[in-house]
């Protein structure tokens, strides 16, 4: 069985990485039912909320790098095509069975380990709150700032560097400012986004401060979000899910 951190939500989990080269040498037909492992690249704010949420289950799981630079971007080779043909990370396999999206992994860990700590609260209006917040990332700021977007732009239109970076905090900004208006002053706002526990909107947020403060956007604008963030990063669940605390991250990123 999987193991979840002998039931204290506050161990971050174990895990090691194998290299992308695990897929083609191994496959995924011969792992066992009940392991997880997360194709995952140490910088992508998706593979990192999926990260969290798995700590925050206490759930332990392999790494395997997928480095989204070298090579022309790893994820456009055959075998992991094959896997997933966005090649997009990350990609989570629960034994034999692939499930991509990062949403639809957090959503597919909180139904299929129940009985560990719940990523969404326990009412429909709540949940539809937490959702709501978490998709204003995932869905509304994310996509616009993706690598694949940024690359697109360099490759078919010549755009620089800092017009493309210019894009990116325009959309960061506008994104952030609504998330600060809709935690703000509501009494649902606690300790994290949603009481004061954290939860998956938690998961989405402290990736995208993280990617904020890559593009020269400061979170502290923001007061909500900067207690929010402060707290969150105060939990070893989000620190052992930091991007510079991957086993792929670059030698001498020491963790923040």
């Amino acid at each position: 069985m999987v193991a979840t951190g002998g039931g204290d939500a506050r161990t971050p989990p174990r895990y090691r990485a194998s290299g992308l080269a695990a897929l083609g040498r191994s496959g995924v037909d011969t792992i066992n039912d009940d392991s997880l492992r997360l194709y995952s690249y140490w910088r992508s704010s998706a593979a990192y909320r999926v990260r969290i949420g798995l700590a925050l289950k206490g759930l332990a799981f392999e790494t395997l790098p997928v480095h989204l630079l070298r090579d022309g971007g790893q994820q456009h080779g055959a075998d992991y095509a094959a896997l997933n043909p966005q090649q997009l990370v990350p990609v989570l396999l629960h034994g034999r069975r692939a499930v991509r999206q990062s949403m639809a992994i957090l959503e597919y860990l909180e139904e299929a380990w129940p009985d560990t700590v719940p990523l969404l609260p326990a009412g429909a209006r709540e949940r539809g709150r937490v959702r709501a917040l978490a998709q204003l990332v995932a869905c509304d700021i994310h996509p616009l700032n993706n690598l694949r977007v940024l690359q697109f732009f360099e490759r078919q239109w010549n755009v620089p560097q800092a017009e493309r970076d210019e894009w990116v905090r325009h959309w960061i900004v506008e994104g952030l400012a609504a998330f600060e208006a809709l935690v703000a002053d509501d009494p649902s706002t606690g300790t994290f986004c949603h009481g004061d526990a954290p939860g998956l909107a938690d998961c989405c947020l402290v990736p995208q401060l993280y990617n904020a403060r890559r593009f020269g956007v400061d979170p502290g604008q923001w007061r909500t979000l900067a207690r929010i963030e402060q707290a969150c990063l105060a939990l070893p669940e989000f620190r052992a899910a930091a991007p510079e605390a991957q086993p792929d991250a670059p030698v001498g990123r020491a963790p923040a």
